[in-house]
């Protein structure tokens, strides 16, 4: 291992030469190498942070003396040629809606206190303290977490580094904006319709939802088994990394998995080493069962599907064949968001989020035989979606069946739509099953919009997820698909 110098080498000047510009993998190396630093990086990453986020409204949180302290603790290690961890020294974010010590965790909401006990923090968090991640902030969700877009009554509305006037998505829309925007490489999102996915396909980085309980969870989402943590990057690579770390066992989760065999990055490096499918069979639904798909969406998720082709896999248009499951996920989720309001006054209550308000009261209306008769619906996909993978390695759909839309509304104006689950027919069905499924870059529209394709395996196949994803990124990268935001 080389100490670092005491002069970096490490080039500046131009978006390619910043600091913050650098994934974590590239970072990690960088350190290594003697070309960078630690405490560099972080200021880079603040930086960048003070001059974008008052356009874009990511983070919630952002704590300048602690991220350098941690940075400046790792610097002194790398300098002794003793870095600990496999993050040590990276900058990173978490969403607001996941415990972190010494931070409040407001989830987006005026019904929560600042001035209590944050002395704990949830599983992921923990384990990327443990490795020595350097924590810049938190990121934005929307109220508890609740929909597809991210604006709340505490922090108002985030917005797409892509282009500031339409929506970064969510609920983990202030991860995904800030991965896309240089403002710290890594983050951890939690998914429980989407909420990954959606935004890491409308600002155009890589997110994954892990199949449920692969990244324990701590406090227990009230939202039940939908709820999935996920890591959120510009690279397949450096997800692959954020998985070996926060996928460790919490024995404060009941519901987790077994800690998995091997290394997810191992499966990535051996599978971009290889560069080959061979050996997969795919099954392409591009509207899984009749979505109507923008056809500039279409048109790119079509040329992911050629690609997996060209890189050996055998490709066929197939469905899973099951009918929308909207109505089942909305009893599971709205029973969920009137669970998370119960003990709220009548004036707290009134201070949430309209929308927010109107799913806490359709979900207090839902009997317990309305909640068993939405479980028998899940666990009847779940049976489906089990023999379609019998057949299927993987499903390819798009991601979204459209692009980013206006900030600060629920639904697209003029759509008809009322809730956000009505233009996210790819992604809810997965939470449902508790399938691993990633949201991979693969274009941007002629309005300069990103394109997410979607690639979901069986149970347990997190890390044939993301292998495909990896050698399909890669190829996309050889046309020229970026996962770096120009913001505007």
């Amino acid at each position: 291992m080389t100490a670092l110098h005491e002069e970096s080498r490490f080039k500046r000047g131009g978006e390619d030469g910043e600091l913050y510009a650098r994934t974590a993998t590239e970072l990690l190396d960088a350190y290594a190498k003697g070309e960078a630093s630690p405490v560099e990086a972080t200021e880079s990453v603040l930086d960048r942070i003070e001059a974008l986020d008052p356009k874009l409204n990511a983070y919630c949180l952002v704590d300048r003396d602690a991220a350098l302290a941690q940075a400046r603790a790792s610097e002194g290690r790398w300098r002794r040629g003793a870095p600990q961890g496999l993050l040590d020294g990276v900058p990173s974010s978490i969403k607001d809606l996941l415990h972190t010590k010494g931070w409040p965790t407001l989830r987006g909401s005026l019904s929560i206190s600042p001035d209590r006990g944050w002395d704990e923090d949830a599983p992921c968090v923990a384990r990327m303290r443990e490795e020595n991640a350097v924590f810049v902030g938190k990121t934005t969700t929307p109220e508890f977490g609740w929909k597809g877009v991210t604006d709340n009554p505490l922090t108002g509305v985030t917005r797409n580094p892509w282009n500031t006037s339409a929506t970064s998505g969510g609920s983990s829309g202030g991860s995904a904006a800030a991965v896309a925007a240089g403002m710290a490489p890594l983050s951890v999102g939690t998914d429980g319709g989407g909420s990954v996915r959606i935004p890491a396909a409308f600002c155009g980085i890589f997110g994954m939802k892990p199949t449920y309980g692969r990244i324990p969870l701590y406090p227990a989402s009230p939202f039940g088994t939908l709820a999935h943590a996920g890591p959120m990057s510009r690279t397949v690579e450096d997800a692959a990394l954020l998985m070996d770390v926060v996928t460790r066992a919490d024995s404060r989760d009941w519901s987790q998995l077994a800690r998995p065999e091997g290394s997810f990055r191992t499966a990535v490096a051996d599978a971009l080493s290889q560069g080959s499918l061979t050996g997969l069979r795919i099954a392409y639904a591009p509207t899984l069962g009749g979505v109507e798909v923008d056809p500039q969406v279409a048109v790119r998720v079509e040329r992911a599907a050629e690609l997996l082709t060209e890189r050996g896999a055998v490709v066929e248009e197939a469905e899973p064949g099951f009918e929308d499951p909207i109505e089942a996920y909305h009893t599971l989720w709205f029973s969920g968001a009137a669970k998370v309001v119960e003990n709220l006054g009548e004036e707290q209550f009134a201070r949430l989020d309209e929308g927010l308000q109107d799913v806490c009261r359709q979900g207090a209306a839902k009997s317990a035989l309305d909640y068993l008769t939405a479980v028998d619906t899940r666990m009847a996909l779940g049976v489906l979606m089990g023999r379609f993978h019998q057949t299927y390695d993987l499903l390819l759909t798009p991601a979204i069946p459209g692009t980013a839309f206006e900030a600060g509304v629920e639904v697209p104006e003029g759509s008809g739509m009322t809730r956000w689950t009505q233009w996210t027919p790819f992604s809810y069905p997965f939470n449902l099953t508790q399938q691993p499924a990633a949201s991979v870059p693969c274009g941007v529209t002629d309005a300069g919009l990103p394109v997410g394709a979607q690639l979901v395996a069986a149970r347990h196949g997190d890390a044939l997820v993301l292998r495909a994803s990896a050698v399909l990124h890669e190829a996309l990268r050889g046309e020229g698909v970026v996962s770096f935001a120009p913001v505007g």
